[in-house]
């Protein structure tokens, strides 16, 4: 394929930009993490992330400018786009992708989270929850899309206890297997 778009999507801590960036480098394509340009919004905006996340609830036009910037950049091709709503947007927006999941249980996550940023194991999981549930009322009401949804995608992988070279290695497999 000449404009190969792989999306990588997953809840914090699942793995996403571990794997996005492996899987980039291996296959040569472009990444784009669709959550550093909402940070750059968020900071743009003179917002900490908390608070941009709960104004953007209430304000869908941010979600829409971001939505439109993936979708230019999925049709062009040779990306790696991840994102919680990636999948998605390709999968709404008919855009020709490989959609992969990435799935991990609460308590490997959170430890994730804690490894990367610091903090308390419950004031960490008590952020987490806050986040995914903001993430959850707003994809459900702007695009009736529920994030537990995994049916859109070629493959879920559940990256609990598996490092992130096999997971490289599933998808890979996955995507010789539908001649991708």
């Amino acid at each position: 394929m000449d404009k190969r778009t792989i999306t990588i999507s997953g809840l914090p801590g699942s793995g996403t930009t571990t794997v996005a960036k492996m899987l980039a480098e291996r296959l040569n394509l472009n990444y784009v993490n669709v959550g550093m340009i909402f940070r750059e919004m968020a900071e743009k905006n003179k917002m900490s992330l908390e608070f941009f996340e709960k104004y953007c609830e209430e304000h869908p036009e941010i979600d829409v400018e971001l939505d439109k910037k993936q979708e230019e950049m999925m049709r062009k091709g040779n990306i790696i786009m991840e994102g919680r709503l990636s999948g998605w947007i390709a999968h709404l927006k008919k855009i020709p992708a490989f959609k992969v999941w990435l799935d991990c249980n609460e308590k490997e996550r959170i430890r994730r989270i804690m490894e990367r940023e610091g903090g308390d194991f419950f004031e960490k999981r008590k952020e987490v929850k806050e986040r995914e549930e903001s993430e959850r009322r707003r994809y459900m009401k702007f695009y009736g899309i529920d994030l537990n949804d995994t049916s859109i995608y070629d493959i879920v992988i559940d990256t609990t206890n598996i490092p992130p070279e096999k997971v490289v290695e599933k998808i890979l497999e996955a995507m010789r297997e539908k001649n991708f």
